[in-house]
């Protein structure tokens, strides 16, 4: 897949599945403006394409459509976006029945709130080249259950899928399409509990039909088919990207 001579706004990229996104479509020749509160890490990869890298929050408007801006300014116009952006709180988001109702707060506002004005930035970018793709990350968690809930985290998720398919309807006349890809287990920065104790990966890994946890490079595959033209008929869906796991 080739994306030269094109733009794309990757938010939650400073880390993880956000870094590997961005990386591969620079690889591929696009023009990545790349957002996060952390620093710009290590590992920008700038050989094929170009990239810049804006710090700060992004669930403040002004810093959005900031980014935006600049993104335009540099490279001429928008036409992908990227939302990878979440937090997982074990230790605080737990049953709506008893957590602090600031945290299901906060959990919304970085979960939803920052793809909702990614999001409306790019539409009138998008609109000026003729259309566009999205990708919003959700999670397999947005599909079901858990006797040990991290409830905020769950329904912020599933409020991703159905704002997704929002835009897809709202803005399928302008060919900008919008699709979400709902990860399953992934070794990833989020995951930190998993990070060097192989017995619990090996644990986890044997409930996954596949046999093994997912990989960044994994869900960063997927998103790159779903923003290119290779999936130019595919908008308002999902793509569960999970080793089989709800499929038992």
């Amino acid at each position: 897949m080739s994306f030269r001579d094109k733009t794309a706004i990757v938010a939650g990229a400073g880390g993880g599945m956000g870094l590997n996104i961005a990386n591969d479509l620079i690889d591929a020749g696009a023009s990545v403006a790349m957002a996060d509160v952390k620093p710009e890490p290590d590992g920008i990869r700038s050989e094929q394409g170009r990239h810049v890298y804006f710090q700060g929050d992004l669930t403040e408007e002004a810093f959005v459509r900031n980014a935006v801006h600049r993104t335009v300014e540099e490279f001429g116009g928008v036409d992908y976006l990227v939302n990878t952006t979440g937090v997982l709180w074990f230790d605080r988001d737990l049953s709506f029945s008893t957590m602090d109702l600031s945290v299901w707060d906060e959990v919304f506002r970085i979960n939803l709130k920052s793809f909702v004005l990614t999001a409306r930035c790019v539409v009138p970018e998008m609109k000026k080249r003729g259309g566009g793709a999205m990708v919003h990350f959700a999670s397999i968690d947005a599909l079901r259950a858990d006797t040990r809930p991290q409830d905020a985290y769950a329904a912020s998720k599933a409020a991703v899928i159905r704002l997704s398919k929002s835009i897809a309807i709202q803005f399928a006349a302008a060919r900008i399409r919008s699709n979400v890809i709902l990860p399953g287990p992934v070794l990833s920065p989020m995951q930190a509990r998993w990070q060097g104790k192989e017995d619990v990966q090996a644990a986890v890994a044997t409930g996954i039909p596949l046999g093994r946890l997912g990989t960044t490079q994994d869900q960063s595959n997927a998103c790159c088919f779903l923003l290119s033209d290779e999936a130019s008929f595919i908008t308002g869906t999902e793509l569960v990207v999970d080793g089989g796991l709800t499929a038992q």
